[in-house]
């Protein structure tokens, strides 16, 4: 048996279109993002889903239920999170992920389909699991603008999670070296990026995901 059988053994069996899973987002084990979705494609090299405008999902929200923007920057690491059942408003997102890459992308566009940009989302390898993928946020993030220029997002978030104590220098310093691997990938118009995704349109014969009970259940990463 070759290696590449080996590798196919292995995997999880695949999603197939139209498939509706969890992509969830936990801290200390915790599930404070969940956004229901549908699989575009489930290919070894990368997964793909769609998350429709309209979907129920859960968020993080401060204890009192407020928005997280509300507070200023240095006391929102300091105040805690619950997740709270919204609406996912605006457009529909494209999120693209690669296998043991610490980032997923997600492509953003406007009305008649014009393309916003490309949004990078620093987060840990997304673990698998029958119902989905769990992984963690890691708060930086990346801008890509249609014409490839980039700029990071949320320096400053990163730095009150840092001086909140969620993560120490040597965290942060890993974190800032994720999102530079992640640029020189945007410098090279590496995949995702060169895979004619922002032509992408979803089957308008898809139902909207919707949130199931349990979906906080037994989280696959802590």
């Amino acid at each position: 048996m070759t290696e590449a059988d080996d590798a196919q053994r292995e995997r999880p069996e695949a999603w197939a279109p139209g498939d509706q899973i969890l992509w969830r987002y936990l801290r200390n084990g915790r599930v404070l993002d969940c956004r229901p979705v549908t699989v575009v494609q489930d290919e070894p090299d990368q997964l793909a889903v769609w998350l429709a405008g309209g979907t129920r999902r859960v968020k993080p929200v401060l204890p009192d239920g407020s928005d997280i923007r509300t507070v200023p920057v240095d006391r929102r690491f300091r105040l805690g999170r619950i997740p709270a059942v919204q609406e996912w408003f605006g457009g529909g997102v494209l999120m693209l992920a690669r296998p043991d890459e610490p980032w997923s992308v997600w492509l953003f566009w406007g009305a008649d389909w014009r393309l916003n940009g490309w949004y990078v989302n620093l987060e840990r390898p997304r673990e698998r699991w029958s119902g989905g993928v769990d992984t963690e946020d890691l708060v930086l993030d990346v801008w890509v603008t249609p014409d490839r220029r980039w700029h990071f997002k949320d320096e400053d978030e990163l730095a009150a999670s840092r001086e909140a104590g969620r993560f120490t220098d040597a965290d942060v310093d890993a974190i800032y070296g994720h999102g530079h691997r992640a640029v020189d990938v945007v410098r090279a118009w590496g995949p995702p990026f060169n895979g004619g995704w922002e032509n992408f349109r979803p089957d308008p014969a898809w139902p909207l995901p919707t949130l199931p009970d349990g979906w906080d259940a037994a989280p696959q990463i802590a």
